[in-house]
């Protein structure tokens, strides 16, 4: 059986080495609420929504300012 997934756009989330290991899971947990969050306010629509990058990327830039980390939004 095969599956093909539509293009979409994607966050890509890293954490530099000089981030400490306990700080970057603390960082990536609220980075999956806001992705929770996201499904709970839209009913159940997942990263795949057309308009998830523009609906949370604000919220992924409050948390970089906190965390330190570097991100890219690609197609895939």
């Amino acid at each position: 059986m095969k599956a093909r997934i539509p293009k979409h756009r994607e966050f890509l989330i890293s954490f530099p080495d000089s981030v400490e290991q306990a700080r970057a899971e603390e960082g990536w947990a609220k980075l999956e609420q806001i992705v929770e969050d996201y499904k709970k306010a839209h009913n159940g629509a997942s990263v795949y929504a057309p308009t998830f990058i523009e609906d949370c990327e604000p919220a992924v830039k409050e948390l970089q300012k906190e965390y330190g980390f570097e991100y890219t939004i690609e197609l895939v």
